[in-house]
């Protein structure tokens, strides 16, 4: 019924329908451990902002539990996604 591509549920709403282990940036199956996608490149790991650890890009830091996430800014998009430098899903500056 969902797509394996599809960012978001068509019936609930839920990101990543599919699971969490795709690339954010191209949807390809992605390994845990990976620290980047072998498809597009898209970094798997980020530094939390609040513990300084390296943790996988995740909705939360697994160290800490801080959100690792930002909402798009534009208000036609207002996608959930990792912290970059612009919306993967509309090209909006996020920063």
């Amino acid at each position: 019924l969902v797509p394996n591509d599809a960012r978001v549920c068509p019936f609930c709403g839920k990101a990543d329908p599919a699971g969490p282990l795709r690339c954010p940036q191209c949807r390809s199956p992605v390994e845990k451990n990976w620290l980047a996608c072998s498809h597009c490149g898209q970094q798997l790991q980020v530094t939390c902002t609040a513990c300084g650890k390296k943790t996988p890009l995740e909705a939360a830091c697994v160290h800490c539990k801080t959100s690792l996430t930002v909402i798009c800014p534009n208000k036609k998009c207002k996608h959930s996604q990792p912290q970059a430098d612009v919306c993967i899903k509309c090209g909006t500056p996020l920063k």
